[in-house]
């Protein structure tokens, strides 16, 4: 690797990728603008031996710390078919937030008993999906749930009630969900009141409490003091402690390690939550951030009152630069061993001055048609992906020691046009 690679990129972009002696980019040992050439841009490629090792550092290591414990895959960050057989491969169980997701995992093989479900605002198609598949437990968000539950159930079924630990870190207000003003869950009176009226009921089975905080987060304090206000509700078989755990997008930003992040939480479970209970923990951003990037083609240089790079990408693959304020780091795929030499705005093609993927970017000689790689996008890029202004949802490619296979194929012009109705020429005059 070049030294700009290593001072800059090294803890940002996946594991296993490294520079060529040319200068190119390659992502598990395939070279990124050979990627871009083959699966069209916008495309998305995440480091699957990469992924693989995080699952395993967060497997291994909670269960060194707490051997009743379950890692769970929070899929709403990657909601691919290939991401929940990995999970389901690497032991982890899978959280869902939908039918959609758990129709993903169902399809993927994963064993039902270890889904569980969430959501604010749970349909009567998705309890009822979930209560015919078998999944393992329900996160009971409030009232509407139980009325739902009672309706549809006709044999026991397990459930976590979700509270509000009243915790508010310091994270973006959007993905901030641990404060007393948080649409998830129940403040701590309501639920232990919930929980004392279910604990004779016939089918909803509470067998402990769930809570999460956010998400991007840190700094370990809010954690512990979440942990600490759940453990005053009482005692549980389990105890979901969430996830949340914040990812490095740029340089001079650091997240907690793995090892810091579940020494926080086992530290205080074991002062105040029974020894023989069971701890969940529901990772997504910190398990697939690094492991994946975004690719483009440049589509146009120019320079006014500023210089601006234009992609042939933008909000459409890439929601969360204007959801979540997320500072990307870029590099040009063919001259990633290049000192950035140019500052400029990298923009999207969608029709918003919003479409900004990174104010005063750095970058080495951007020209048109080069590759330009957004590192760290493995969470929500696909998952917010749309098709804004015509634009065609991206594939997603796994890449691994030199082996590229789609695990998304890119949306066609005719899959885009399906759902339209048209009727023929003039049906709408």
């Amino acid at each position: 690797m070049s030294g700009f690679y290593d001072r800059r990129m090294v803890r940002i972009f996946p594991k296993f990728s490294e520079v060529r002696v040319d200068g190119t980019l390659e992502i598990g040992g395939c070279s990124v603008p050979e990627l871009a050439d083959e699966y069209g841009t916008p495309l998305y490629v995440i480091d699957e031996q990469g992924l693989r090792e995080r699952m395993r550092e967060y497997r291994d290591g909670l269960a060194a710390r707490w051997p009743n414990s379950q890692v769970t895959f929070a899929s709403k960050s990657l909601p691919v078919l290939a991401a929940y057989g990995i999970a389901e491969a690497e032991g982890l169980g899978i959280d869902v937030a939908g039918a959609g997701e758990l129709l993903l995992a169902l399809e993927a093989g994963v064993d039902p008993k270890l889904i569980h479900l969430h959501g604010n605002a749970k349909s009567d198609e998705e309890l009822r999906l979930a209560i015919e598949a078998g999944i393992g437990l329900i996160v009971v968000d409030g009232e509407a749930d139980i009325e739902r539950l009672d309706a549809l159930l006709d044999r026991p079924q397990d459930v976590l009630v979700r509270v509000i630990p009243g915790v508010d870190p310091r994270t973006h207000r959007s993905v901030s969900t641990g404060g007393t003003k948080s649409k998830f869950g129940l403040p701590i009176p309501q639920a232990q009141a919930l929980i004392e009226r279910l604990r004779d009921h016939p089918t909803i089975r509470v067998r402990g409490v769930h809570m999460h905080i956010g998400s991007q987060i840190l700094d370990l304090e809010p954690f512990a003091r979440a942990v600490e206000a759940i453990a005053g509700i009482g005692e549980f078989e389990i105890y979901n402690l969430g996830g949340g755990l914040g990812a490095e997008y740029h340089d001079g930003q650091e997240a907690p390690s793995i090892d810091a992040y579940l020494d926080t939480l086992t530290e205080v479970a074991r002062r105040l939550l029974p020894a023989e209970s069971r701890i969940l923990i529901e990772p997504g951003r910190s398990l697939v951030a690094r492991a994946g990037v975004t690719v483009y083609r440049v589509n146009n240089v120019k320079r006014t009152a500023a210089t601006f790079v234009a992609v042939d990408g933008g909000l459409a693959d890439q929601m969360n630069a204007a959801l979540t304020a997320t500072k990307f780091t870029p590099v040009i795929a063919e001259r990633a061993d290049r000192e950035p030499d140019t500052t400029a705005q990298l923009v999207g093609r969608q029709c918003e001055s919003g479409d900004l993927l990174v104010d005063g970017a750095r970058l080495a000689s951007p020209e048109t048609g080069d590759t330009v790689v957004l590192a760290a996008t493995g969470a929500y890029g696909y998952t917010l992906s749309n098709n804004y202004n015509g634009a065609l949802k991206p594939a997603v490619v796994l890449c691994r020691d030199g082996d590229a296979r789609v695990a998304v194929r890119r949306q066609s012009y005719a899959e885009f046009l399906a759902p339209h109705l048209s009727g023929g020429p003039g049906a709408w005059a």
